[in-house]
């Protein structure tokens, strides 16, 4: 059966491929700002889906992986930095704090949706801003919501995480995407 991810992150990729199922990647064309009044978790579902569904139709028949994280400080979702100034700003305000980071997971063909959520929350630790710009310099997460990477050396900034599934920190809760193709008809152990 064919399968595609409808995502150009490398971190994606990377946990995707060690279920050892070929797949396909493709870049979703989805406008991914916030609706008005629209809640953090909510937005992440509402994104992995239109995802999906934009791969799904340029390319039926297939199951397409749609994915979306949203990292929420203050019932605020934080974005991709971008810059080393906009990482440096959200690591400082995230400092000594809680984050819950929304990821949202589907697996779509035609009418067919599988769908699951993960909320992991990450306890920082009271962090300098020495620390901080030696961070962000040392590894440049510009392009990760939350301005960190966990499985690099931004698990340093941490007191704790608290999550069902370690993947889902990264961009793709391997656990349930496992449980959906499973479900979808591909063998995996």
């Amino acid at each position: 059966m064919p399968l595609m991810l409808a995502s150009t992150s490398r971190y994606r990729r990377e946990l995707l491929e060690r279920l050892r199922v070929p797949f396909h990647i493709a870049r979703p064309e989805v406008d991914e700002s916030p609706l008005e009044a629209e809640s953090v978790p909510a937005m992440a579902v509402r994104l992995a889906l239109a995802k999906a569904e934009a791969i799904g139709r340029q390319h039926p028949g297939s199951w397409v992986i749609g994915a979306d994280q949203a990292a929420e400080l203050d019932g605020h979702a934080l974005g991709k930095p971008g810059q080393r100034e906009a990482a440096i700003a959200q690591l400082t305000a995230m400092s000594g704090r809680q984050v819950r980071f929304h990821t949202a997971v589907c697996l779509v063909r035609e009418e067919q949706v599988l769908q699951a959520q993960d909320v992991t929350t990450v306890h920082f630790r009271t962090l300098t801003p020495a620390e901080i710009e030696r961070y962000v310099d040392a590894e440049q997460p510009f392009d990760c919501a939350g301005s960190f990477k966990s499985e690099g050396l931004g698990i340093a900034l941490f007191d704790a995480i608290e999550s069902s599934d370690p993947t889902a920190l990264v961009g793709l809760p391997l656990i349930a995407v496992a449980r959906m193709l499973r479900e979808a008809g591909f063998d995996l152990p």
